[in-house]
C-alpha cells in the first residue's frame, strides 16, 4: 500500500478511473452486440438504426482514448460490412 498522502490519493484516483473506463468498455461491447443481434434477426432497417447509435458510442470512446481510433474504425467497418451483406 502507498505510504505517502500523495501516493494514497493517486491510488484512489486510479481506482475511480479504472472503474469508469471499465464501464465505458462495457458500453462499447454492448453497442457492438446490439448491432450483431439486429443483423442476426435479419431486420436491415433496424440494424442500420442501431448501427448509427453504436457509431456514436464507439467514436465517443475513441475520442476519450478508451480505445485506439483504429480499433474503433475496425469495429465500425466490420459492423457496416455485416449490415451491407444482409442485402446480398
Amino acid at each position: 500500500m502507498a505510504n505517502s498522502a500523495q501516493a494514497r490519493k493517486r491510488a484512489r484516483q486510479a481506482e475511480v478511473a479504472r472503474q469508469h473506463n471499465a464501464s465505458q468498455r462495457s458500453a462499447f461491447r454492448t453497442a457492438v452486440k446490439k448491432v450483431l443481434k439486429a443483423v442476426e434477426a435479419g431486420d436491415k432497417a433496424a440494424a442500420q438504426i442501431v448501427y448509427q447509435a453504436s457509431v456514436s458510442t464507439i467514436d465517443s470512446l475513441a475520442d476519450k482514448k478508451i480505445f485506439h481510433k483504429n480499433k474503433a474504425a475496425r469495429h465500425k467497418s466490420r459492423l457496416s460490412a455485416a449490415i451491407k451483406a444482409m442485402a446480398a
